[in-house]
């Protein structure tokens, strides 16, 4: 995680092979619930004055990706809503903040929906990089077209899928803001296409971007197979390394998050072992 002085890096290694094998790294940049603070916190901000902005960040990023051949950059969600920002320009601002920084892929928090789903195509829209929400149904609104359930990147021949899982919109989202939408069970959508981007996407990792918050995700990763790491959001919570479950498998899943309002980016190195 990075602030203005502070880098903590933490490795997952996946083992994919026990024969001969070539060994691939990948660092992941993630946030969460950065709440359109395009500027730096104010320095009267008892616990972080003066901290995040987007310059701050997009800099950190761009020295990243300087020191690293391969380079992931994904959010959580509640990348809206939060400062006169969002209120003004109904999130144009941030999500052209988002592709100068060129994130790979973000999830829906219940804040960008704050304006309703006209809006929030509009933003969709505007994105360079896809919005994932795997159990939101969304067949019978205009999100159809613009929300994907998961996508599949490939960085130096390494396959990643992503899938984002995001919160119960009752009493978060105002009902006439999600008229339409259909609320999937989160374990059941995580669980089917974490298969799905394992047997028939042939993923080397699958990472889910996940908007339930802290202790749903520990629920997530104990009731799940496939997933490799749970990039949460919501809950806001400030973790100063992640927490390791076992999913059904009894295999490893790391749960990480930034504590929120842009004044942290996580990082995560990842070291894949390849067959050859």
């Amino acid at each position: 995680m990075h602030s203005t002085n502070k880098l903590i890096i933490l490795f997952l290694t996946l083992f994919l092979c026990f024969p001969a094998f070539s060994r691939k790294k990948i660092v992941i940049l993630h946030t969460n619930d950065t709440h359109s603070r395009i500027e730096s916190l104010s320095e009267n901000d008892k616990t972080a004055g003066g901290k995040g902005g987007v310059v701050r960040r997009a800099s950190y990023v761009e020295k990243i990706r300087k020191e690293n051949k391969n380079v992931l950059l994904l959010d959580a969600g509640d990348f809206l809503q939060g400062t006169p920002y969002f209120n003004l320009f109904k999130g144009e601002v941030e999500v052209k903040a988002m592709n100068l920084m060129g994130y790979d892929a973000a999830t829906l928090g219940n804040h960008e929906f704050d304006y309703g789903m006209e809006v929030l195509e509009k933003v969709i829209r505007q994105a360079d990089f896809p919005i994932i929400t795997s159990n939101y149904d969304f067949s019978q609104t205009s999100l159809a077209e613009v929300v994907k359930p998961y996508i599949v990147l490939k960085k130096d021949g390494i396959r990643i899928g992503i899938i984002g899982i995001c919160i119960r919109p009752k009493g978060l989202i105002a009902v006439e803001n999600y008229k339409g939408v259909k609320y999937l069970d989160p374990v059941k959508s995580a669980n089917k296409l974490a298969q799905q981007l394992r047997s028939q996407h042939i993923c080397d990792m699958v990472i889910c971007l996940s908007h339930l918050g802290y202790q749903q995700d520990i629920k997530l990763a104990e009731s799940t197979r496939n997933i490799d790491l749970i990039i949460g959001g919501h809950s806001h919570t400030y973790m100063k390394k992640p927490e390791i479950r076992k999913n059904l498998d009894n295999k490893e899943v790391m749960i990480y998050q930034t504590n929120g309002r842009g004044i942290y980016v996580g990082r995560i190195d990842v070291e894949l072992e390849i067959c050859k």
